[in-house]
């Protein structure tokens, strides 16, 4: 579950160097479907989304399944699910732990290899992977086009990403993930985006005064 929290909705998978690739072998009709729904993307304010997280695994039994929401504006981002808070407000991330009443606090580093959720929607693709159209099929009732992404860097935890665009919307549905080292897939699954709600910069800060005894731990 680990993973797809991380490339999907902004938590650091480590500061190691994203490789390019050295050959574009890009398909040019992946890309174009690429390009639409990064431009739409960029033409929001803000956005929120619901969404819904699940693990399987190599056979498809379900291993563990949550749901959340996100607020974005700019390179701000705030992440809600359960027993877990994610604070984004372009300088600082604050990550907090219910569980343990604990808020871990680290630098917000645009320019390393971390997949944000303003990267995952424009283009972070154009140049860590390689990409094809796999086809189109329906999804409730929706004609929906898979898109096959391999990283360029092969130390990456994961070989595959597969993103899902509703073709008439243009905007990402789903996005699944192959792990390497079990095999496990984790999808995430859109279920309502919404364009230019009113947010405050507030939201995208963790408020400590909000969580009384909450214990900090700093790693900036």
């Amino acid at each position: 579950m680990k993973y797809l929290l991380i490339v999907v909705l902004g938590l650091v998978f480590g500061k190691n160097i994203m490789a390019q690739c050295a050959t574009k072998n890009t398909d040019a009709a992946a890309k174009k479907i690429l390009d639409s729904v990064s431009l739409k993307f960029k033409s929001f304010k803000s956005v929120s989304a619901n969404f819904a997280l699940k693990s399987e695994n190599a056979s498809g039994k379900a291993l563990s399944t949550k749901t959340g929401t996100l607020l974005a504006k700019g390179n701000k981002y705030k992440v809600t699910l359960t027993g877990q808070e994610i604070y984004c407000d372009g300088a600082t991330v604050w990550t907090y732990d219910k569980a343990a009443n604990e808020v871990t606090i680290t630098k917000y580093d645009a320019t390393n290899s971390s997949i944000t959720p303003q990267k995952l929607f424009t283009n972070f693709y154009d140049k860590d992977f390689l990409y094809k159209l796999n086809g189109e099929k329906k999804e409730d009732k929706k004609a929906v086009q898979e898109i096959e992404m391999t990283p360029c860097n092969k130390t990456r935890p994961y070989s595959k990403v597969y993103i899902y665009i509703d073709k008439a919307g243009k905007t990402i549905s789903k996005a699944k993930i192959l792990e390497k080292s079990t095999n496990n897939k984790f999808i995430m699954s859109v279920s309502k985006l919404t364009a230019n709600p009113a947010v405050t910069d507030a939201t995208f800060k963790f408020d400590k005064s909000k969580y009384p005894n909450v214990e900090e731990v700093d790693l900036r």
